[in-house]
């Protein structure tokens, strides 16, 4: 297969995939600081629209923990030169002044993106994955891991949607 017809496969693909998370999102997000134990559980709305001349999608959400509001967004696109998918995420909790800027590939039903964040102690860097899978056409579950400097990654955030009609 040459590499421009992989290229057009991996384009079609997350296109399809965008495609099919477009639209309203209604459910809960769960968040571990530590592993194993449940900090936090709240409702999340989002919204997934395509932008930028159908290139990109935009999620938008609006959640909660411990009673404060968060908002966030991810740009999200597939970058045709690099075979990968791309991600610019911030919010007002987990980002707080900075955004994460992530790379990765597919995954069964979804994709697969790593991004890293400096520890504001000034220790090494931490990874954080995310990982968007669609379960069917109207479930969506979106789950972040943090990975220790070390290498182990803990679960940090779930996020399970169903689509709103």
């Amino acid at each position: 297969m040459s590499a421009e017809h992989q290229e057009n496969a991996g384009q079609r693909n997350a296109r399809s995939l965008f495609r099919d998370m477009v639209g309203k999102w209604r459910g809960n997000t769960k968040v571990w600081f530590e592993p194993d134990k449940l900090e936090d559980e709240s409702p999340n709305n989002s919204s997934i629209r395509k932008v930028l001349n159908d290139q990109f999608i935009l999620l938008e959400y609006e959640g909660g923990m411990k009673g404060k509001s968060i908002s966030g967004i991810a740009l999200i696109g597939y970058n045709t030169l690099r075979d990968q998918f791309e991600m610019s995420w911030a919010d007002s909790f987990h980002t707080s002044s900075f955004t994460l800027v992530c790379t990765g590939k597919a995954i069964d039903h979804g994709f697969s993106v790593l991004g890293s964040y400096d520890d504001p102690s000034g220790g090494p860097a931490w990874g954080w994955r995310t990982e968007f899978t669609m379960n069917g056409k109207d479930s969506l579950i979106i789950t972040m891991f943090n990975i220790m400097p070390d290498g182990q990654e803990a679960k940090a955030v779930e996020t399970i949607l169903s689509r709103q009609h």
